[in-house]
């Protein structure tokens, strides 16, 4: 029992390199997120690879500090760019869907972890953007004859799968996996 009243009690402490590596990770990802090839009108966009870049601190620390990082980055989005209708819609589309980005951290430690980790950010992301379509933006499926839950999982499904599919190709390039291999020694190594 003690152990476990030690676990819960324990703090997260960030180190100046964490806290420096997620914070520059969270600003890229910010200005990234304002270029955008495509935005669609009820919110999400296809921009120039934001997502991974959000999902770098977990892939470079683990899920803890990755989920930590994602809230942050989904904050200050909510702070610049709001799409309130709801208090528990802001809760999924801006603190549950950016956190599943940091869910890239569980794979921090394996072969391809950042191929791995990616993908479950974004399967994660896209899970907590499928909900909010099918709570909360439910009422445009009817334009389409069509019910929520497939017009959410083809509405969001397109900004996100566009913009992973991308990813994916400029990830899977040598020199591309040498610069993100180098860039994670860099924030890991003391």
């Amino acid at each position: 029992m003690s152990n476990q009243a030690s676990t819960l009690n324990s703090k997260i402490i960030f180190t100046a390199r964490q806290l420096a590596f997620c914070g520059a990770s969270i600003g890229l990802a910010f200005v990234l997120s304002n270029i955008k090839f495509t935005k669609l009108p009820m919110g999400g966009s296809i921009t120039l690879f934001s997502m991974l870049v959000a999902c770098l601190p977990g892939f470079w620390f683990g899920p803890i500090l990755g989920i930590i990082s994602g809230i942050a980055y989904g904050l200050l989005n909510l702070i610049v760019d709001p799409y309130i209708l709801f208090p528990a819609q802001v809760i999924v589309d801006y603190i549950l869907a950016f956190a599943a980005l940091g869910l890239s951290g569980f794979f921090a430690k394996s072969k391809n972890g950042l191929l791995k980790g990616y993908g479950i950010a974004i399967l994660g992301r896209y899970f907590f953007a499928v909900l909010s379509g099918c709570l909360f933006f439910g009422e445009y499926a009817a334009d389409y004859n069509m019910s929520p839950l497939p017009y959410s999982l083809i509405y969001n499904g397109i900004y996100i799968f566009a913009e992973a599919f991308v990813t994916y190709i400029v990830l899977i390039l040598p020199p591309i996996r040498t610069l993100m291999d180098y860039i994670k020694h860099m924030a890991t190594t003391k």
